[in-house]
């Protein structure tokens, strides 16, 4: 018996799950996440309707993309998407948390706002695969529209939205100055970060067809990337750059990280102590209320999602195991992006994520 993707080729996590299955050479198939799927497979073993899943050979639910990557890493050994230096490390779990947690705002901006038709029969695609297009289109609108309602809650709004999209652009030159000369992040071979870019870059940004135009137009270099990395054409190759060099083109990446990522996740540490202190005991919530965030001088307002502490906290437990010579080493990295304020979240409330539930220790 095969794994099995339980995923679908409009959903942002499946498309970092699939890249890195295909570039691990894993033995797997992937099955559409249709309402039978969720409603006799995923909700049944992860108690909530969410994609992707896998179920291993063995019979294993993983849920979470993160979880999913590193069940392999650990079950398949070989070449790792995980840099063995320090500082191309750390880089490499911070910019999986930037696409993971912080690039989900122009992806869902952009899939709503610039291809809001089309998406709605790619839902039902999946929502119904036997049906007409038009029906498709029906069915796929009803079970859209409950992602669509997201939107202002990422605080995607007209006073935001020029913003997002100057930070977007921003960043797509960035990226694409760095993809022209490095196949990916950090050399040759993709790093657990390139996995965190590539699910809002490809399955929104690339793949929905306004917002893949807009790619191809200001960043070739990042759309070929793209390709590179859900086309897999030599799995488990290359390399990383030697001498833990972390090349000068990404340092505006990780800044751009620390201005914007960073004080929102201050504020929703602040936020989930508040609410734990006030709730002991209690099944934490998607979010513990709406946080401030800033983009581009412009002020939100957006969901404060625990999870993205969960997966900072992966970042920051890794800088803590460093002895001193790596960790001087990460230190002048920190400095260089802006990052140092970055380490006041080593005590934020301590997290876990077991059993397809995130809890606080």
């Amino acid at each position: 018996m095969t794994h099995i993707l339980y995923g679908a080729p409009l959903s942002l996590y499946s498309g970092k799950a699939r890249a890195y299955l295909d570039w691990k050479n894993i033995d797997y198939r992937e099955v559409l996440a249709t309402p039978d799927i969720h409603r006799e497979v995923i909700i049944p073993n992860v108690g909530r309707s969410v994609i992707p899943v896998v179920q291993t050979a063995d019979g294993s639910i993983l849920q979470d993309t993160t979880r999913i990557i590193d069940h392999f890493e650990q079950s398949e050994g070989g070449p790792s998407i995980y840099p063995d230096t320090p500082r191309q490390r750390l880089a490499a779990l911070l910019l999986e948390t930037f696409g993971d947690e912080w690039l989900v705002i122009p992806a869902m901006h952009y899939r709503w706002n610039y291809n809001e038709e089309w998406v709605y029969g790619e839902f039902g695609k999946t929502a119904a695969p036997d049906a007409t297009p038009d029906e498709q289109y029906e069915v796929g609108k009803k079970a859209g529209q409950r992602f669509r309602g997201f939107v202002p809650m990422l605080g995607i709004s007209e006073a935001t939205i020029p913003a997002i999209e100057q930070s977007y652009e921003t960043l797509l030159a960035d990226l694409n100055a760095h993809f022209s000369e490095h196949d990916f992040l950090f050399g040759s071979r993709p790093s657990i970060g390139d996995y965190g870019l590539i699910g809002p870059l490809y399955a929104h940004n690339y793949r929905d067809p306004e917002s893949g135009k807009i790619m191809e137009r200001l960043a070739p270099q990042v759309a070929a990337w793209v390709r590179r990395m859900v086309e897999v054409e030599k799995p488990l190759s290359g390399t990383f750059l030697p001498d833990d060099d972390i090349p000068g083109t990404l340092l505006p990446i990780l800044r751009r990280m620390m201005d914007e990522q960073l004080p929102y996740l201050e504020r929703v540490s602040s936020m989930l102590g508040d609410w734990l202190a006030e709730n002991p005991d209690t099944e934490l919530p998607r979010a513990v209320g709406m946080a401030d965030f800033t983009v581009e001088g412009v002020t939100g307002q957006r969901i404060a999602v625990p999870f993205s502490l969960w997966m900072l906290q992966r970042a920051l437990d890794f800088y803590a195991s460093l002895e001193d010579p790596d960790k001087r080493e990460c230190d002048k990295l920190l400095v260089q992006i802006g990052g140092v304020e970055l380490l006041d979240l080593s005590s934020s409330p301590r997290l876990t994520f077991e059993n397809h539930v995130l809890t606080a220790v």
